[in-house]
């Protein structure tokens, strides 16, 4: 079974996403230039890193849980290991530099 590329975060399912085990989620919005560099990195990395779930929030939708994690701009990357946040970056990653933050962090 193929699992889910990238999940689709909101306020009902975030948190079981991030219980459900280390993850990497991506707060972005649709009119961000550089979200939408991110994005095919973002895509590519979670084709590649099989033991990471791969979630993403559109903060226009969900600010709701912007606020509640502080993400001030975007792109923000977060990284969640046991259901805490272990990392974060902002701004625009490659996938390879994805790789790198979970294996130090996962």
């Amino acid at each position: 079974m193929m699992k889910e590329k990238i999940r689709e975060l909101n306020v009902k399912n975030f948190n079981s996403f991030v219980e459900s085990g280390n993850c990497i989620i991506d707060f972005y919005a649709d009119w961000c230039g550089p979200c939408k560099i991110l994005a095919p990195e973002f895509e590519k990395a979670s084709e590649e890193i099989k033991e990471v779930n791969f979630g993403k929030v559109d903060i226009d939708g969900n600010q709701e849980l912007a606020g509640r994690f502080q993400v001030m701009s975007i792109p923000t990357i977060l990284f969640f290991k046991n259901k805490e946040q272990v990392d974060r970056n902002m701004g625009v990653l490659s996938a390879d530099e994805i790789k790198k933050k979970v294996e130090k962090n996962f």
